[in-house]
């Protein structure tokens, strides 16, 4: 009766007011500012919703009151899903407003995202007939069916650095004419026969990688003897000499990214001292993203460890992650599912309980031990899960790490553990960022023929997929 009773003052109010009726029903729509309907939301539920003039600017609501609801989420929901807008509950009893996230899904959502792919196969053959549908169309919804062609140029190598028991070399390997993806290769110091590489993509964190949890993530790698490449995302890192940051939320950067993993791997697997039967990959938030859609792409990738990243309802909130239709492919799919396509390759999941990949240990490590479970190998496929932590590539996800490369690429982990057996880190050098450039503390020695700027990219994209 309370809310019957607002509604009709609200309406009595709005009738009084000669502009606002105009406004409200000169076409039928009984449309109302956003700002406007916001306030009676807040009014009528006694609840408070935060946002910035910005976000209300020039917006209204057809049907507003029309569109309110008994409880304050549906109300929400019916108000704003038009409008391509959500709120976001933070509290008891306040709401913060957002634009659209097409990429965050509930948590039931994503379960029952899941549950209905389930339906699609039931066996490891009906499963391999999924996985045929799914791969090609990764590389055609990336434009990159067919391939580009390879430059022909040599990686360019900085000289190696000795450190305890391991070197470090930058590098920069051009991935089309004129675009470099750069990193640090990192070796063990006495190398003996074949060895396993780890491929680091860098993730969404500050000082890219030249992160102190990067530098000795890839240090304590190759002490233990295998070899470790971090790489730059697109337009992030040393990538900015030729292009500019907001460049990195373009579509394109995602099809970038995968090129330049496939690059990389490339080379890597060129290298004599490569063993290509221990080739892995490891990358938390955006890296984890990158580390999956490599593994499901290409079969060369025999490990993978996503950190911090996966989660059946989270697609990657970076156009670098989501920006090209990977997750329509097949009629549609979602992260999860690309990263049971690694099975049965060792796959380790890292995930915590403050961020989108809290729900892993209830609704998605099940789904991927079954489809693990189809090639009898449910064991290979673990998740350390740490629910006291959040969203980052500390102590306890590199401990996971180390001893998920130790048991399956037969690592030496007494090189790096103390006499009470715990990792000890702190023979890994922590160099300063101009350390690690490959062109120059100011690009100076950045190739002639480089790409500037997104446009160029564009054209030599375009030029080099339509050969």
């Amino acid at each position: 009766m309370k809310h019957l009773t607002l509604f009709l003052l609200f309406g009595v109010l709005l009738f009084l007011s000669p502009v606002s009726a105009q406004m409200q029903n000169s076409d039928s729509l009984y449309r109302l500012p956003l700002k406007t309907v916001l306030a009676e939301i807040e009014s009528r539920f006694k609840v408070k919703i935060k946002y910035n003039d910005n976000q209300v600017a020039d917006r209204w609501v057809n049907y507003a009151l029309w569109r309110f609801r008994p409880g304050v989420e549906e109300t929400l929901a019916s108000v704003l899903a038009p409008l391509d807008m959500k709120a976001n509950r933070e509290k008891e009893g306040l709401y913060k407003l957002k634009e659209y996230e097409y990429y965050r899904w509930q948590v039931q959502e994503g379960q029952e995202m899941l549950n209905y792919l389930s339906t699609l196969y039931q066996d490891k053959s009906s499963w391999e007939q999924r996985k045929a549908l799914i791969r090609p169309c990764l590389y055609a919804a990336q434009q990159l069916s067919p391939m580009p062609a390879k430059p022909v140029a040599k990686p360019i190598l900085t000289p190696k650095r000795m450190m305890e028991g391991y070197t470090v070399e930058n590098i920069a390997i051009e991935i089309l004419p004129g675009l470099y993806v750069n990193g640090s290769l990192y070796k063990p110091l006495h190398m003996r026969g074949k060895v396993p590489v780890v491929l680091s993509p860098d993730g969404h964190w500050g000082q890219q990688r030249y992160r102190a949890d990067c530098q000795i993530r890839c240090a304590m790698i190759a002490r233990m003897g295998a070899m470790a490449i971090s790489y730059d995302l697109f337009a992030w890192g040393e990538s900015l000499l030729q292009f500019k940051a907001e460049d990195h939320r373009r579509s394109l950067a995602q099809s970038i990214q995968t090129l330049g993993g496939i690059r990389i791997l490339d080379y890597v697997l060129s290298l004599r001292e490569t063993d290509p039967d221990r080739v892995g990959i490891s990358g938390g938030s955006g890296g984890g993203s990158h580390t999956v859609l490599l593994a499901a792409m290409d079969d060369r990738i025999k490990l993978s460890i996503p950190v911090v990243s996966l989660s059946s309802s989270f697609y990657g909130g970076c156009p670098c992650e989501s920006g090209m239709p990977i997750h329509l492919c097949a009629g549609s799919t979602n992260n999860v599912e690309l990263a049971a396509m690694a099975a049965p390759k060792p796959q380790l999941v890292v995930s915590d309980g403050k961020d989108w990949t809290a729900s892993v240990p209830d609704h998605d490590l099940p789904f991927l031990k079954k489809i693990y479970a189809y090639y009898a190998a449910q064991s290979q496929v673990q998740n350390v899960h740490l629910p006291e932590e959040g969203h980052d590539f500390g102590p306890s996800k590199r401990r996971a790490l180390y001893d998920f490369l130790i048991e399956h690429f037969k690592l030496n982990g007494k090189a790096v553990k103390d006499n009470q057996g715990n990792y000890d880190e702190s023979k890994c050098s922590i160099e300063k960022e101009p350390a690690m450039y490959v062109f120059g503390d100011k690009g100076e020695r950045l190739p002639a023929n480089a790409i500037k700027g997104f446009e160029q990219l564009e054209k030599v994209f375009k030029a080099s997929i339509s050969k």
